[in-house]
């Protein structure tokens, strides 16, 4: 099976932006950054206060997301519930480097490490 064939994951399609889409539309933050590996959704993780990529794949059914975040490579499969490696996806693939984590700047509150998950 070739890597466009994987149910779930499309390599071509580009990142939706450099944060979570429905963090920046609310003027929320985020801890972490996941991407859908099939529409290329940006959301935050489940530690996030929002927890949107999990939302964005109960709602829209995509079942994999990868992580957006420097350094990481890995994919997670809602459906098995396990972690494994990928097809390359279309770039960018992390949020840039100059974005804190947690993000994005000016937009994390004091005390945030107590609205975790």
């Amino acid at each position: 099976m070739s890597d466009a064939e994987v149910p779930g994951i499309d390599p071509s399609v580009p990142p939706s932006g450099a944060g979570c889409a429905e963090c920046d539309a609310a003027g929320g933050w985020w801890l972490h950054l996941r991407r859908c590996a099939q529409c290329g959704h940006i959301g935050c993780c489940d530690t996030s206060p929002s927890q949107h990529a999990t939302a964005h794949s109960a709602a829209t059914g995509h079942p994999i997301i990868r992580s957006f975040e420097p350094g990481e490579d890995w994919f997670w499969s809602y459906q098995t519930k396990e972690f494994y490696d990928g097809p390359p996806l279309a770039p960018p693939g992390h949020h840039p480097l100059d974005q804190p984590v947690p993000g994005p700047a000016g937009r994390v509150p004091r005390g945030w490490q107590s609205q975790l998950h």
